[in-house]
């Protein structure tokens, strides 16, 4: 059974997201180990320079990088990934799950995005579009193709 690691930086505050994120959560339990971490964003001025996010999103490199499990196969949240249908997402966690990988840590950055550093450990970049989505509803939207990659590749019916 494939352990899943959701790395995010900040916390759900909107109960609507709370309540979705649960949902998928307690439905990927039938399939997989899914754990769920939030960390803190680093602060910045109220008015940052390019130097203030860059160091920013390095403080958070470091936590997200504290974080990872020992052995995890990243996946990097980002909006210059690969954009994979479900159904591509399903045989690409089947295929690393068949190949021996049995951790992945799928890392959602905070509002400026991931730091460089975390983008190049991670041995898939992913995007989920090329809009632009906040960043906690990227969780929920991740929590549930995860949910549908994981029932396509049991042969559910949940993907039509």
């Amino acid at each position: 059974m494939l352990d899943i690691t959701v790395i995010c930086m900040g916390r759900l505050k909107e109960k609507f997201y709370i309540d979705a994120a649960s949902e998928y959560i307690k439905r990927l339990g039938a399939y997989c180990r899914i754990s769920v971490l939030e960390l803190s964003e680093a602060r910045r001025p109220s008015s940052p320079s390019d130097r203030d996010i860059e160091l920013a999103m390095e403080r958070e490199a470091d936590a997200i990088e504290a974080a990872l499990p020992k052995g995890a196969a990243v996946i990097a949240m980002c909006v210059e990934g690969n954009e994979l249908s479900s159904t591509e997402l399903s045989e690409k966690l089947s295929a690393m799950a068949s190949g021996g990988t049995s951790k992945i840590a799928f890392v959602i950055g905070g509002s400026d995005g991931l730091s460089d550093r975390i983008k190049s450990r991670a041995v898939l970049r992913l995007s989920m579009s090329k809009m632009t989505f906040p960043h906690h509803l990227a969780r929920v939207m991740l929590l549930e193709q995860l949910y549908r990659a994981l029932n396509i590749a049991s042969g559910g019916k949940y993907h039509k």
